[in-house]
């Protein structure tokens, strides 16, 4: 079974947000909810969500402020600004601060799935099988995790399946700070040990490469990351 888009609806107007979770739940998405800024911001921040609907009224800190938090921690998150306000120096200031899109209540919700949907496909997301294939000869159980390294078996962590499949659709080096955030769910603030990254890839590389000190597919970028090379 393929997985399932993942969705964070911020929003203070109970009514909106359940018809919102409805909504999206039957269109397929895996839906988690939040009612004001605060827990907005910590659950967004925990990464792992392919799109964010924001409202911009909310108890605590503001979807402005939200937003940007959200960007200053990852510069790809999908982002939607949802209000009531639809003057023109609110939909600036919403995109300025990084929003991918920003609608104003009252909307039609056919249009709403379908805006979200696309800025999905603009982000790159992708169904993601229950198969994990780096290369010819890695074939990854994403389910069972296990899979087939050059022909022998070889058994994975959860964790070490999510860093592979975070690399997989990044496909541009990635810093620490964002493996600890999406993998892990730090937030930017937590400032954990950044060994724990180190240690995991370490292990991976030994169960992927031919050779793990001279890696050739998880390979580390000076000063910007990982990146595997595909």
């Amino acid at each position: 079974m393929n997985r399932k888009p993942r969705l964070l609806i911020v929003e203070d107007e109970i009514s909106i947000l359940h018809g919102l979770t409805d909504l999206f739940v039957y269109h397929g998405f895996e839906v988690a909810t939040e009612q004001d800024g605060n827990s907005g911001l910590e659950q967004a921040l925990t990464g792992g969500f392919d799109c964010i609907i924001l409202d911009v009224m909310l108890p605590g800190l503001d979807g402005f402020s939200i937003c940007n938090a959200i960007r200053k921690a990852s510069r790809e998150q999908p982002v939607v600004m949802l209000t009531a306000k639809s003057s023109e120096e609110d939909i600036i200031n919403g995109l300025t601060l990084g929003a991918d899109d920003y609608i104003a209540k009252p909307f039609s919700v056919q249009e709403l799935v379908l805006r979200i949907k696309t800025i999905l496909r603009r982000s790159g997301w992708h169904e993601e099988s229950d198969t994990l294939e780096l290369g010819e000869n890695i074939i990854i159980d994403v389910c069972n995790l296990s899979g087939t390294v050059y022909g022998k078996q070889q058994v994975f962590t959860r964790r070490e399946v999510d860093i592979l499949s975070l690399l997989y659709r990044r496909k541009r080096p990635v810093p620490r700070s964002e493996l600890l955030t999406a993998v892990w769910g730090y937030s930017k603030s937590a400032e954990p040990d950044t060994r724990t990254v180190d240690i995991h890839i370490a292990k991976l590389r030994k169960k992927i490469e031919l050779n793990a000190k001279q890696p050739k597919i998880l390979v580390t970028f000076r000063g910007e990351g990982y990146k595997l090379m595909l």
